[in-house]
């Protein structure tokens, strides 16, 4: 009788532990958060898809100006 006063007691406080998290999916400050969250997101790969081109030529900028450096050193 007591082993199944104990596992009653269990569910019903793992039940009562629980239920706040089910509950702060639905709430509206979850949702806006997790949109605001998204929308950053999207945000930054569209930064890091454009971004890459101007990293190449910068690339290239910085490597002419290193080989023309080093032949006035020389």
């Amino acid at each position: 009788m007591s082993t199944s006063m104990g596992m009653a007691s269990v569910l019903v406080l793992s039940s009562m532990l629980l239920s706040p998290l089910a509950m702060a999916e639905e709430s509206p400050a979850f949702v806006a958060k997790n949109e605001a969250r998204a929308a950053a997101f999207e945000q930054r790969q569209t930064e890091l898809a454009n971004h890459p081109q101007n990293d190449v030529n910068s690339q290239q900028t910085q490597v002419k100006v290193s080989t023309t450096n080093e032949s006035k050193d020389s």
